[in-house]
Parts: C-alpha cells; sequence; structure tokens
C-alpha cells in the first residue's frame, strides 16, 4: 500500500537520514592534527567566554566559607580518632 508521499514500508523520513549518515568527514575530517588541535583551543575559549566568573566579593565569600568548613571537618575528624584510639587502648589494654 502507498499514499501519496511514499510507500508506507520505506518512509521519506528514513531515506533522508541514510543519505546523512553516508556523508563522512565533513570539515573535521579534512583538517590535519595542528587544525584540530587549533579548533579544539578555539572551542576552548569560546566555552570559556561563556563562564559567568564570579566578583571579588563572592570569591572571597565562598574561599571563607570553604576553609572553614575543611577546618571543621577535620576537627571532626580529630576528635573521632582521638576517640577511636581512646576506645582501642582501654579495649586491648
Amino acid at each position: 500500500m502507498t499514499d501519496a508521499l511514499g510507500s508506507i514500508d520505506m518512509p521519506d523520513a528514513e531515506d533522508e537520514t541514510r543519505e546523512k549518515k553516508a556523508r563522512k568527514g565533513g570539515k573535521r575530517g579534512k583538517k590535519g592534527p595542528l587544525g584540530r588541535l587549533a579548533l579544539f583551543y578555539r572551542q576552548i575559549i569560546a566555552e570559556l567566554r561563556k563562564v559567568v566568573w564570579p566578583t571579588r566579593n563572592q570569591l572571597t565569600t565562598y574561599t571563607t566559607v570553604v576553609i572553614v568548613f575543611v577546618v571543621i571537618m577535620i576537627g571532626l575528624v580529630t576528635v573521632i580518632d582521638f576517640g577511636f584510639e581512646k576506645a582501642i587502648k582501654f579495649v586491648f589494654g
């Protein structure tokens, strides 16, 4: 059975995707290793331009929060380690 656009068994959309898949390379396939490396670095620069960088005030706040959190975690681990040490010495002499 067919309709106005083509066969039901082979829709037109599948024909177009097969033609597109057959094409290989494109712009990236024709460049040498140095061209691909230059393209890679251009893409890195383009992505870095999209980054929303923090202000100096935000950076100071974030850094302070991280340092305080790390100091608290070091203290917590130290206390737990000291407690385990005392418990092990109590149990095993």
